[in-house]
């Protein structure tokens, strides 16, 4: 069965490591949206949204949509690692991919957001942690799991507990 999953939240909340852990169990195509905002000058920010504009984000997900459906035809899993802080985003990928979809909020609190970003190799700062936090806060979209005071694989069960297994022989 294949279906795509968006793992969302704010920065520092464990998403890349949480994406990263359910691709490699489901054996599932990972996309890091920061990494692709990245890659295609799309991760600026404009000053009067005071954040990444929208319409850079839908442009990420034009770019990747003929990849992530060529996998989701395939039968494949697809995990979409991001803030995902613009609804319409989301509402876009919804629109256009062909499969079943299911969608997670990572939560912590604002102080584990900033300490765990502070332990990073390149730390975004406490600026960026805040602003990207609210902009997050702004609305909730799927199944809430709570990140603060709990192991990286305590996360992947909860998570992993809302999702179809793949059939005997095609999954880990």
């Amino acid at each position: 069965m294949s279906y795509w999953v968006i793992i969302r939240g704010p920065l520092g909340v464990g998403k890349s490591t949480i994406a990263k852990k359910i691709a490699e169990i489901l054996k599932a195509d990972y996309i890091p949206f920061d990494g692709l905002l990245h890659k295609y000058g799309l991760d600026r920010g404009s000053e009067e949204e005071g954040c990444i504009p929208e319409n850079n984000f839908i442009r990420a997900n034009e770019i990747i949509l003929p990849r992530v459906i060529r996998e989701l035809i395939g039968g494949e899993i697809v995990i979409l690692d991001g803030c995902f802080y613009h609804k319409g985003q989301i509402d876009h990928l919804v629109a256009n991919l062909p499969t079943p979809h299911y969608a997670f909020n990572l939560k912590a609190t604002l102080r584990t957001c900033i300490e765990r970003d502070g332990g990073r190799e390149k730390a975004y700062g406490v600026d960026a942690a805040e602003a990207v936090y609210y902009l997050v806060s702004r609305f909730d979209y799927g199944i809430d799991i709570h990140t603060d005071d709990k192991t990286v694989g305590q996360v992947v069960e909860e998570l992993l507990a809302h999702l179809p297994t793949r059939p005997a022989g095609n999954g880990p």
